[in-house]
Protein backbone atom coordinates (compact mmCIF):
# COMPACT_ATOMS: atom_id res chain seq x y z
CA UNK A 1 0.00 0.00 0.00
CA UNK A 2 1.76 2.90 -0.91
CA UNK A 3 1.19 6.10 1.59
CA UNK A 4 -0.17 9.08 -0.16
CA UNK A 5 0.50 12.09 2.00
CA UNK A 6 0.48 16.01 1.46
CA UNK A 7 2.36 19.01 3.90
CA UNK A 8 -1.93 19.83 4.55
CA UNK A 9 -2.94 16.08 5.97
CA UNK A 10 0.48 16.16 7.86
CA UNK A 11 -0.68 19.15 9.25
CA UNK A 12 -4.17 17.55 9.90
CA UNK A 13 -2.83 14.42 11.78
CA UNK A 14 -2.94 16.39 15.02
CA UNK A 15 0.13 14.00 15.91
CA UNK A 16 2.13 15.89 19.13
CA UNK A 17 5.47 15.07 19.32
CA UNK A 18 7.86 14.00 22.45
CA UNK A 19 8.15 17.70 24.49
CA UNK A 20 4.82 19.04 23.15
CA UNK A 21 4.70 21.63 25.36
CA UNK A 22 7.51 23.07 24.08
CA UNK A 23 7.44 21.78 20.28
CA UNK A 24 5.71 22.63 17.52
CA UNK A 25 5.57 19.62 14.53
CA UNK A 26 3.49 21.77 12.51
CA UNK A 27 5.94 24.57 12.02
CA UNK A 28 9.15 22.28 13.16
CA UNK A 29 12.05 22.02 10.27
CA UNK A 30 14.10 19.22 12.67
CA UNK A 31 12.40 15.91 14.61
CA UNK A 32 13.22 12.70 16.35
CA UNK A 33 11.11 10.18 18.18
CA UNK A 34 11.14 6.74 18.94
CA UNK A 35 7.51 5.01 18.97
CA UNK A 36 6.87 1.32 19.96
CA UNK A 37 4.27 -0.49 20.85
CA UNK A 38 3.12 -1.54 24.91
CA UNK A 39 -0.16 -3.39 25.03
CA UNK A 40 1.01 -6.55 23.20
CA UNK A 41 3.23 -9.78 24.36
CA UNK A 42 6.27 -11.29 23.20
CA UNK A 43 6.02 -14.87 21.70
CA UNK A 44 10.13 -15.96 21.12
CA UNK A 45 11.60 -13.18 19.42
CA UNK A 46 8.50 -11.38 18.13
CA UNK A 47 6.09 -9.03 19.46
CA UNK A 48 2.27 -10.23 19.02
CA UNK A 49 -0.50 -8.17 19.19
CA UNK A 50 -0.43 -4.56 20.48
CA UNK A 51 -3.17 -1.58 19.02
CA UNK A 52 -1.07 1.31 18.74
CA UNK A 53 2.66 2.67 18.77
CA UNK A 54 2.93 5.05 20.82
CA UNK A 55 5.42 7.84 20.73
CA UNK A 56 7.82 7.90 23.94
CA UNK A 57 11.01 10.08 25.37
CA UNK A 58 13.19 7.26 26.25
CA UNK A 59 12.82 3.30 25.41
CA UNK A 60 14.69 0.64 27.26
CA UNK A 61 14.54 -2.12 25.14
CA UNK A 62 13.21 -5.62 25.42
CA UNK A 63 15.44 -8.46 26.76
CA UNK A 64 13.66 -10.52 23.75
CA UNK A 65 13.99 -7.73 20.82
CA UNK A 66 15.81 -8.02 17.80
CA UNK A 67 15.68 -7.32 14.08
CA UNK A 68 12.03 -7.70 12.66
CA UNK A 69 10.51 -8.24 16.03
CA UNK A 70 7.72 -5.58 15.09
CA UNK A 71 7.56 -3.89 18.64
CA UNK A 72 9.07 -0.47 17.17
CA UNK A 73 8.00 1.79 14.70
CA UNK A 74 10.65 1.15 11.76
CA UNK A 75 12.93 -0.53 14.26
CA UNK A 76 14.32 2.25 15.76
CA UNK A 77 14.46 6.13 16.46
CA UNK A 78 14.54 8.38 13.73
CA UNK A 79 15.57 11.96 13.06
CA UNK A 80 14.90 14.34 10.16
CA UNK A 81 15.09 17.84 8.95
CA UNK A 82 12.98 19.67 6.41
CA UNK A 83 15.59 17.81 3.69
CA UNK A 84 16.53 14.44 4.47
CA UNK A 85 15.58 12.08 7.39
CA UNK A 86 17.46 8.89 8.97
CA UNK A 87 16.97 6.06 11.23
CA UNK A 88 18.65 3.63 13.18
CA UNK A 89 18.43 -0.17 13.36
CA UNK A 90 17.93 -0.20 16.69
CA UNK A 91 19.26 -3.94 17.23
CA UNK A 92 22.58 -6.48 16.71
CA UNK A 93 23.22 -4.73 13.44
CA UNK A 94 23.08 -0.80 14.56
CA UNK A 95 22.97 0.81 11.19
CA UNK A 96 21.36 3.87 10.40
CA UNK A 97 19.43 4.00 6.88
CA UNK A 98 18.27 6.99 5.13
CA UNK A 99 14.60 8.05 4.38
CA UNK A 100 14.89 10.30 1.31
CA UNK A 101 12.21 13.44 1.29
CA UNK A 102 10.27 15.36 -1.44
CA UNK A 103 8.50 17.84 1.07
CA UNK A 104 10.04 20.02 3.70
CA UNK A 105 7.31 18.85 6.08
CA UNK A 106 8.03 16.28 9.11
CA UNK A 107 7.01 12.41 7.91
CA UNK A 108 8.08 10.67 10.36
CA UNK A 109 5.03 10.56 12.51
CA UNK A 110 3.45 8.90 9.30
CA UNK A 111 6.10 6.53 8.13
CA UNK A 112 5.39 2.88 9.25
CA UNK A 113 2.07 3.28 10.94
CA UNK A 114 -0.36 1.27 7.97
CA UNK A 115 1.89 -1.46 7.19
CA UNK A 116 4.90 -1.15 9.32
CA UNK A 117 7.55 -1.90 6.26
CA UNK A 118 5.63 0.57 3.20
CA UNK A 119 8.03 2.93 3.55
CA UNK A 120 10.12 1.17 1.57
CA UNK A 121 7.57 2.04 -1.91
CA UNK A 122 7.71 5.31 -2.72
CA UNK A 123 5.01 7.63 -1.41
CA UNK A 124 4.07 11.37 -1.73
CA UNK A 125 6.62 12.48 0.78
CA UNK A 126 9.48 9.91 -0.20
CA UNK A 127 10.75 6.47 0.95
CA UNK A 128 13.42 4.39 2.44
CA UNK A 129 16.12 5.14 -0.12
CA UNK A 130 19.33 2.85 1.54
CA UNK A 131 19.22 -0.91 1.58
CA UNK A 132 21.90 -1.54 3.85
CA UNK A 133 21.50 -5.30 4.28
CA UNK A 134 24.27 -7.08 6.44
CA UNK A 135 26.33 -3.57 5.74
CA UNK A 136 27.51 -0.68 8.19
CA UNK A 137 24.76 1.94 6.21
CA UNK A 138 25.71 4.82 6.63
CA UNK A 139 27.79 7.04 9.93
CA UNK A 140 26.81 4.13 11.96
CA UNK A 141 28.89 2.05 15.02
CA UNK A 142 30.31 -1.20 14.64
CA UNK A 143 34.11 -2.42 15.81
CA UNK A 144 36.51 -4.11 12.65
CA UNK A 145 39.05 -6.83 13.94
CA UNK A 146 40.60 -9.00 12.84
CA UNK A 147 39.49 -8.26 9.33
CA UNK A 148 35.89 -9.09 10.84
CA UNK A 149 33.06 -6.47 11.20
CA UNK A 150 31.57 -7.46 15.06
CA UNK A 151 28.03 -6.04 15.38
CA UNK A 152 26.33 -5.28 18.89
CA UNK A 153 24.92 -8.53 19.19
CA UNK A 154 25.99 -9.15 22.78
CA UNK A 155 24.65 -5.97 24.82
CA UNK A 156 23.65 -6.33 28.55
CA UNK A 157 20.66 -3.35 27.99
CA UNK A 158 20.32 -0.65 25.91
CA UNK A 159 18.67 2.80 26.46
CA UNK A 160 17.63 5.31 23.62
CA UNK A 161 16.16 8.63 24.17
CA UNK A 162 15.26 11.36 22.12
CA UNK A 163 14.66 14.78 22.36
CA UNK A 164 13.43 17.64 20.14
CA UNK A 165 14.51 21.43 20.41
CA UNK A 166 13.29 24.73 18.46
CA UNK A 167 16.88 24.95 16.15
CA UNK A 168 17.57 20.97 16.49
CA UNK A 169 16.67 17.08 17.18
CA UNK A 170 18.71 14.81 18.49
CA UNK A 171 18.84 10.90 19.79
CA UNK A 172 21.10 9.17 22.27
CA UNK A 173 21.92 5.61 22.93
CA UNK A 174 23.12 4.22 25.71
CA UNK A 175 25.01 0.81 25.12
CA UNK A 176 25.45 -1.00 28.55
CA UNK A 177 27.56 -3.93 28.45
CA UNK A 178 28.43 -4.29 24.84
CA UNK A 179 30.41 -7.28 24.33
CA UNK A 180 32.82 -7.81 21.84
CA UNK A 181 35.81 -10.67 21.30
CA UNK A 182 37.22 -10.16 24.95
CA UNK A 183 36.23 -6.70 25.55
CA UNK A 184 33.18 -5.65 27.48
CA UNK A 185 32.47 -1.53 27.36
CA UNK A 186 29.67 1.23 27.50
CA UNK A 187 29.21 2.52 24.69
CA UNK A 188 27.13 6.27 24.19
CA UNK A 189 25.80 7.16 20.58
CA UNK A 190 24.27 10.52 20.21
CA UNK A 191 22.87 11.95 16.89
CA UNK A 192 22.00 15.83 16.63
CA UNK A 193 20.15 17.36 12.93
CA UNK A 194 19.66 20.67 12.42
CA UNK A 195 17.44 22.65 10.32
CA UNK A 196 18.31 23.31 6.34
CA UNK A 197 21.49 20.92 6.43
CA UNK A 198 21.76 17.23 4.96
CA UNK A 199 23.98 16.23 7.92
CA UNK A 200 24.15 14.90 11.11
CA UNK A 201 26.35 15.40 13.48
CA UNK A 202 27.68 11.78 15.30
CA UNK A 203 29.44 12.26 18.85
CA UNK A 204 30.32 9.15 20.33
CA UNK A 205 32.25 8.12 23.48
CA UNK A 206 33.72 4.45 24.84
CA UNK A 207 34.37 3.97 28.67
CA UNK A 208 37.39 2.25 28.04
CA UNK A 209 40.36 2.23 24.90
CA UNK A 210 39.51 -0.71 22.94
CA UNK A 211 40.85 -0.88 19.12
CA UNK A 212 38.45 -1.39 16.20
CA UNK A 213 35.43 1.22 16.75
CA UNK A 214 34.66 2.17 13.49
CA UNK A 215 31.78 3.83 11.13
CA UNK A 216 31.60 3.91 7.21
CA UNK A 217 29.54 3.44 4.79
CA UNK A 218 28.03 0.64 2.66
CA UNK A 219 29.27 -0.45 -0.40
CA UNK A 220 26.49 -0.48 -3.55
CA UNK A 221 27.23 -1.12 -7.30
CA UNK A 222 27.57 1.65 -9.33
CA UNK A 223 29.08 3.91 -7.48
CA UNK A 224 32.53 5.69 -7.35
CA UNK A 225 34.91 6.36 -4.04
CA UNK A 226 35.43 10.03 -3.45
CA UNK A 227 38.17 11.25 -1.06
CA UNK A 228 39.76 14.51 -0.12
CA UNK A 229 42.02 16.14 2.79
CA UNK A 230 41.36 19.70 4.20
CA UNK A 231 43.71 22.23 2.79
CA UNK A 232 44.86 22.47 6.73
CA UNK A 233 45.26 18.56 7.06
CA UNK A 234 42.80 18.40 9.24
CA UNK A 235 39.64 17.59 8.15
CA UNK A 236 38.62 14.60 5.33
CA UNK A 237 35.71 13.24 4.16
CA UNK A 238 34.84 9.61 2.48
CA UNK A 239 32.12 9.94 -0.07
CA UNK A 240 30.66 7.27 -2.76
CA UNK A 241 28.09 8.46 -5.17
CA UNK A 242 26.08 6.84 -7.89
CA UNK A 243 22.86 5.29 -8.69
CA UNK A 244 22.77 3.76 -5.69
CA UNK A 245 19.03 3.87 -4.21
CA UNK A 246 16.67 1.46 -3.71
CA UNK A 247 14.33 4.09 -6.30
CA UNK A 248 17.17 3.29 -8.03
CA UNK A 249 18.27 6.78 -8.68
CA UNK A 250 21.20 9.06 -7.50
CA UNK A 251 22.59 8.97 -4.18
CA UNK A 252 25.44 10.46 -2.49
CA UNK A 253 26.60 9.36 0.92
CA UNK A 254 29.40 10.76 2.86
CA UNK A 255 31.44 10.93 6.43
CA UNK A 256 33.74 14.18 7.69
CA UNK A 257 36.11 13.24 9.86
CA UNK A 258 39.30 14.75 11.92
CA UNK A 259 41.73 13.23 10.56
CA UNK A 260 43.46 12.86 13.94
CA UNK A 261 40.91 10.86 14.84
CA UNK A 262 41.37 7.70 12.71
CA UNK A 263 43.52 4.73 12.75
CA UNK A 264 43.21 3.56 9.19
CA UNK A 265 40.58 3.16 6.36
CA UNK A 266 39.19 -0.46 6.07
CA UNK A 267 38.09 -1.37 2.03
CA UNK A 268 35.78 -4.60 2.97
CA UNK A 269 33.49 -6.19 0.91
CA UNK A 270 30.48 -4.78 2.23
CA UNK A 271 31.67 -1.45 3.40
CA UNK A 272 34.14 1.18 3.40
CA UNK A 273 35.10 1.53 7.29
CA UNK A 274 36.76 4.60 9.04
CA UNK A 275 38.22 3.47 12.05
CA UNK A 276 38.83 4.47 14.72
CA UNK A 277 41.93 5.78 17.06
CA UNK A 278 41.55 3.75 20.37
CA UNK A 279 39.91 6.34 22.95
CA UNK A 280 37.46 7.17 25.67
CA UNK A 281 37.18 10.91 24.64
CA UNK A 282 34.46 12.23 23.01
CA UNK A 283 34.50 12.03 19.14
CA UNK A 284 32.45 13.40 16.39
CA UNK A 285 32.06 13.19 12.99
CA UNK A 286 29.05 14.00 10.28
CA UNK A 287 27.16 11.49 8.27
CA UNK A 288 25.01 12.67 4.66
CA UNK A 289 23.08 11.44 2.29
CA UNK A 290 22.07 13.75 -0.37
CA UNK A 291 19.13 12.17 -3.28
CA UNK A 292 18.11 13.53 -6.48
CA UNK A 293 14.71 13.52 -5.70
CA UNK A 294 15.03 16.06 -2.53
CA UNK A 295 13.64 19.01 -3.09
CA UNK A 296 16.07 21.60 -5.37
CA UNK A 297 18.54 18.04 -4.71
CA UNK A 298 21.81 17.30 -5.99
CA UNK A 299 21.56 15.76 -9.09
CA UNK A 300 25.21 15.04 -10.36
CA UNK A 301 28.20 13.72 -9.41
CA UNK A 302 29.67 16.75 -10.14
CA UNK A 303 27.38 19.02 -8.27
CA UNK A 304 27.81 16.67 -4.89
CA UNK A 305 31.76 17.16 -4.82
CA UNK A 306 31.39 20.98 -5.00
CA UNK A 307 28.77 20.35 -2.33
CA UNK A 308 31.29 18.32 -0.12
CA UNK A 309 34.20 20.63 -0.67
CA UNK A 310 32.14 23.77 0.39
CA UNK A 311 31.55 21.75 3.70
CA UNK A 312 34.99 20.77 3.72
CA UNK A 313 36.47 24.58 3.55
CA UNK A 314 34.11 25.33 6.15
CA UNK A 315 35.27 22.57 8.61
CA UNK A 316 38.78 24.05 7.30
CA UNK A 317 37.95 27.33 8.88
CA UNK A 318 36.36 27.00 11.43
CA UNK A 319 36.71 23.26 12.86
CA UNK A 320 33.16 22.72 12.73
CA UNK A 321 30.01 22.58 10.43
Amino acid sequence: MKTKITVAALLLMGISSVNAQKYDIKTAKTYAEISAKTDGHWEGRKYKGGTVFKNVDRLKLAPEHTDHSFDIRYEGPGWENNRIGYRLYLDWRNAIDIFGKKTSAMILPIVGQDNFDSYHEMSDWGADILKAGKGIGIGSIDRYLNNEKLHFREVDSTIAAVVNKNNESGVKVNYYGWKTASDKIDFTSALTIKPDQLYTKHSIKASKEIKGICTGIVKQKNTELLKKESKNKKWAYLATYGQQSLVPDKLGMAIFYEVKTIENIADTDLDYLLVFKPTTKKTSFYLLGAWEQEQNGIKSQEDFVKYLDAQLEILNKKGKM
